[in-house]
């Protein structure tokens, strides 16, 4: 693996938890929405993400990661009654985003600590490199 390889890997995995971070504020933001049906209301959102491989003298080696998708929560959509609602329906019943704050400020934690940590890598890289350069001098 080259010096190449180090901030390629590490820069595709902060671009992917930037999209997480994203991501997570998008559920967070519309965690206490409401929708007239279940369709309506809005479906927790996870990204997806995808080792990047590469073939090099026959041999298969890991060269970063991309997110392959960003895919919709199949958990149950909670209702609620509240029949003087506007948006209820006609049995009074609204539905809630089924999005879980404890979960998703957990995966916000998470993925700012996995940038975190992908920033030091390239940070710790490029003063080897540096390093490296110094002692031709």
């Amino acid at each position: 693996m080259g010096l190449y390889d180090v901030f390629s890997i590490s820069g595709s995995a902060m671009s992917a938890q930037s999209v997480r971070l994203n991501t997570v504020a998008s559920n967070l933001a519309n965690a206490d929405s409401v929708g007239a049906t279940p369709e309506e209301a809005y479906h927790a959102r996870q990204p997806v993400f995808a080792a990047v491989l590469s073939v090099l003298n026959g041999e298969q080696q890991s060269v970063g990661v991309k997110v392959a998708g960003i895919v919709e929560s199949e958990a149950e959509i909670p209702r609620d009654y509240q029949p003087n609602h506007p948006m209820a329906d006609a049995d009074g019943y609204v539905y809630k985003a089924n999005v879980n704050s404890v979960e998703e400020m957990a995966n916000m934690i998470s993925a700012s600590r996995s940038y975190q940590n992908n920033v030091e890598v390239l940070n710790t890289s490029k003063q080897l490199l540096l390093k490296t350069l110094s002692l031709g001098r």
